[in-house]
């Protein structure tokens, strides 16, 4: 079931999102060789309990016996999503690192992702961030009420192929606010699933996980870790958005 968010309820997520978008400048400016992603995590922790929330990622899947057991994901190079923090993980110079971060404020979650550049990295992997980044900015162009939620990934994926990359079929974004994963799935590709005509005040985390290769995917020995088959590149950008009559508001950019 999709659930509409009150005026109440996206304020605080409004509030949240701008937290948790300075938050994450705050971790892509200690994204730099020699830093282990552990040392990021804490730093997360950290400002997520000063500015009053709590994370949303650690202990997620508790259920399952496997629990998450972070604050944020740090996946580098070839991982797609869900990197483990770790003090034996050490950033180099030339990675790319993906940084997830999820907040719970004023009872409300917002979830965002973003692809660093450590140091200098190669003409690909540039091209890989970019490509991500502006796919992204090209689906939340066609979120809007009354609009097929199904533009919204035909765009993208129609984007991202023309760049000459693929679009990660596996894993998807989704419905977000009084819970982590909500309704709807969000594919970034077109689908077979069903047609969800958008509404005002639904909010969504759109999260578009482009490769440079095959769009296959592996999930590694931690049982959490998601990377690609081939080895090549991915990059993953992902923001909190609210549907408006006139479009959408994004609210986890500043």
């Amino acid at each position: 079931m999709i659930i509409i968010k009150s005026q109440k309820e996206i304020d605080a997520m409004r509030e949240g999102g701008k937290i948790l978008a300075d938050i994450m400048q705050e971790l892509g400016a200690q994204a730099v060789s020699g830093k282990d992603t552990l040392a990021l995590d804490s730093l997360a922790e950290d400002l997520i309990a000063k500015a009053g929330g709590t994370p949303i990622f650690k202990g997620y899947g508790k259920e399952s016996g496997n629990p998450y057991p972070a604050t944020i994901c740090a996946s580098i190079n070839s991982e797609i999503v869900h990197g483990i923090p770790s003090k034996n993980r050490i950033l180099k110079e030339g990675d790319i690192l993906k940084i997830d971060i999820g907040m719970r404020y004023k009872g409300m979650v917002t979830d965002m992702a973003r692809t660093f550049a450590v140091g200098k990295i190669s003409p690909v992997a540039q091209k890989i961030m970019a490509v991500t980044r502006e796919c992204l900015n090209v689906g939340i162009e066609k979120i809007k009420a009354g609009q097929p939620l199904s533009l919204y990934s035909i765009a993208v994926q129609k984007y991202v192929e023309a760049q000459g990359f693929s679009v990660v079929r596996d894993l998807v974004g989704h419905g977000v606010g009084k819970k982590l994963h909500e309704d709807p799935y969000i594919p970034n590709y077109k689908s077979n699933e069903k047609e969800v005509i958008l509404q005002a005040g639904m909010t969504l985390a759109l999260e578009p996980m482009i490769n440079v290769g095959t769009y296959e995917i592996k999930l590694e020995a931690d049982q959490w870790t998601y990377a690609t088959v081939d080895g090549e590149l991915s990059a993953h950008f992902e923001d909190t958005v609210v549907v408006t009559d006139s479009g959408v508001e994004i609210l986890t950019r500043k």
